[in-house]
């Protein structure tokens, strides 16, 4: 097999193609040949030592991917060889082939391509999460998307319209509010352009969105939470801009508001048969064509340095996707 193999965590250009020996599952653990592994923010903190997760070096980047399963270790029994599977599992599927923990492995249906399982569980667990769960999320009413053109702001787009809100999409390039019309939204907002709390002001009639989402932080939280309509949502789901914003608990009280944390990998491990219903749920929404990720492009796995690079240029709309 063949790997992008992290020694020293200092940066993508550390990152080395290297053969390695093709490793055997033990209990409860299966190998899967990798067909598509998709590049998310994480993947780049990773390997940078900036992530929360730690792992042990060396380690092989990529936290989501989908392939076959090859063999399968003791005790494992919903599984078996030649089955598709996609798995979130942190790290390994930046190479031809990886070990993964056969609990974190989704079953994938016939029909259901390597490229869009690949870019599935993070963004829409962590949206649906975020708007049905956190925010119970109702019919009627509406949601801003901010960061709208990205892997978790397009997901968060299409669960909110399958849940029955309007959507208003934030984003930073009239490209990128044009993708996200295309999937959904009903109005949008370039943020690079003028005074983003007018704007959302204009596209709510001045009432402000129930529901605020927010993967990005920085700059532009607290015009959006000073947005905010009274019993208001306010999600806090990454921040992807880098600064951690610092927001004034009086707006909280002044607009009845809630500040909510989003943290879906904890909901998983602690609320697993949640987040098994979750995920059954999304499978059934995708067969029915409710959602299906956006695919900015398609990279050969071995391209995996231009692929940061380009995901560091903040020209990916929607996910990018590794295939072998």
């Amino acid at each position: 097999m063949h790997a992008w193999l992290c020694e020293d965590p200092t940066g993508v250009d550390a990152l080395q193609w290297k053969e390695l020996p093709t490793p055997q599952p033990k209990a409860g653990e299966v190998l899967i040949a990798i067909q598509a592994a998709s590049l998310n923010f994480p993947d780049l903190l990773i390997v940078q030592n900036k992530y929360q997760m730690k792992p042990a070096l060396p380690f092989v980047p990529g936290s989501e991917y989908a392939g076959v399963i090859e063999a399968v270790g003791d005790g494992v029994t919903h599984l078996k060889v030649g089955q598709s599977v996609a798995c979130l599992s942190g790290t390994g599927g930046f190479g031809t082939h990886t070990i993964a923990p056969a609990a974190l492995c989704m079953p994938l249906p016939p029909g259901f391509p390597p490229v869009d399982a690949a870019a599935f569980i993070m963004i829409y667990a962590t949206s649906w999460h975020a708007l049905v769960d956190r925010a119970q999320l109702k019919a009627g009413e509406t949601v801003l998307v901010l960061g709208a053109a990205g892997g978790v702001g397009t997901a968060a787009i299409q669960i909110a319209k399958a849940a029955g809100a309007r959507v208003i999409a934030a984003a930073s390039t009239d490209e990128k509010c044009a993708l996200c019309q295309s999937i959904g939204a009903d109005a949008t907002i370039n943020y690079s352009r003028g005074d983003l709390r007018e704007a959302i002001k204009a596209a709510t009639g001045g009432k402000g969105p129930d529901v605020i989402y927010d993967p990005v932080g920085g700059d532009f939280a607290e015009p959006a939470f000073r947005s905010i309509a009274w019993r208001g949502r306010y999600l806090v789901v990454g921040f992807a801009s880098g600064p951690i914003p610092a927001l004034p608990l009086n707006l909280a009280l002044l607009k009845g508001a809630s500040i909510v944390g989003v943290f879906w990998g904890d909901f998983a491990r602690r609320e697993p048969k949640a987040n098994a219903a979750m995920m059954a749920e999304l499978a059934q929404w995708y067969a029915q064509g409710k959602i299906k990720p956006v695919i900015d492009r398609t990279m050969p796995m071995n391209e995996l340095k231009a692929a940061y690079a380009h995901m560091g240029s903040r020209g990916v709309m929607g996910k990018l996707v590794m295939v072998n």
